[in-house]
């Protein structure tokens, strides 16, 4: 199947590694223009030349910073007040991993404007050219923990649930326009996100983090953990019009990982 992205415009959240530069490099090869959207502006300026712009594309950064939303709230504004997108990729770092009895009501609010705030808030501001255009997609970077909780991702479960039920919502309401928003739950991939808690999660128990990753991938049915290559081939095709008449849904991109339907 080939997928044709020319003449369209993304933001893509996160996208200086990992997933998010996976999915920015995929959505480029198919044509479209990037916007990148992270933290690290040296980062940003390396990953925004390294884009395909064989299609005549033109590429840009914003510099944000996801956990500050107060700040990212007035840039994000700012942003759309001059572009109109028609594909949004919501994807930002992680919050800190943590189980329940371990986090305060701080960290739930901070993890509450990460994954939750910053979200809804791009959503909002780019649905209204969206519904102009009576075209757009909009794809949230989610977990397979929004379905079976992860005890230590206590903040992750909690709020990336909150963002993926919203959604669900959301699709209903501007479905007669064209949009669509849907959910991609994320199992284990090879990115420095995993390595980060992996290496945590040894350091607690005292062994090697390859002990830690052979028992985890003993937990996949493959065997092995997902390339962010995998991932984006899924977003890019969420993102383009062969997915017309998919929207509000949850999808699983784990390996087999999961046990419920």
């Amino acid at each position: 199947m080939e997928i044709d992205l020319t003449g369209k415009f993304a933001l893509i959240g996160g996208s200086t590694s990992g997933i998010g530069k996976a999915i920015a490099t995929r959505l480029a090869e198919s044509g479209a223009s990037i916007c990148l959207m992270a933290r690290n502006k040296s980062k940003l300026e390396k990953v925004v030349n390294e884009l395909d712009k064989s299609k005549n594309q033109k590429h840009k950064f914003l510099e944000v910073d996801f956990s500050n939303y107060s700040i990212f709230s007035k840039k994000i504004k700012s942003f759309f007040e001059t572009n109109h997108i028609d594909i949004l990729v919501n994807n930002t770092q992680g919050p800190a991993a943590g189980g329940a009895l371990e986090k305060s009501i701080d960290d739930y609010q901070s993890a509450f404007d990460l994954l939750f705030k910053c979200a809804v808030k791009t959503s909002l501001l780019a649905l209204s050219s969206m519904k102009d255009k009576k075209w757009g997609r909009i794809i949230n970077v989610a977990s397979i923990s929004v379905k079976e909780p992860l005890n230590y991702l206590v903040l992750s479960n909690s709020l990336r649930s909150a963002l993926v039920t919203w959604s669900k919502t959301l699709s209903v309401d501007i479905a007669k326009f064209n949009i669509t928003i849907n959910n991609v739950l994320t199992g284990y991939f090879n990115t420095e996100r995993l390595k980060q808690l992996n290496s945590k999660k040894a350091e607690k128990l005292g062994i090697k983090i390859s002990k830690i990753e052979d028992t985890i991938k003993e937990t996949i049915p493959m065997k092995r953990f997902g390339k962010p290559e995998e991932y984006a081939n899924l977003v890019c095709f969420l993102a383009s019009d062969k997915s017309d008449y998919i929207t509000g849904t949850n999808i699983p991109i784990d390996g087999g990982y999961m046990k419920s339907l």
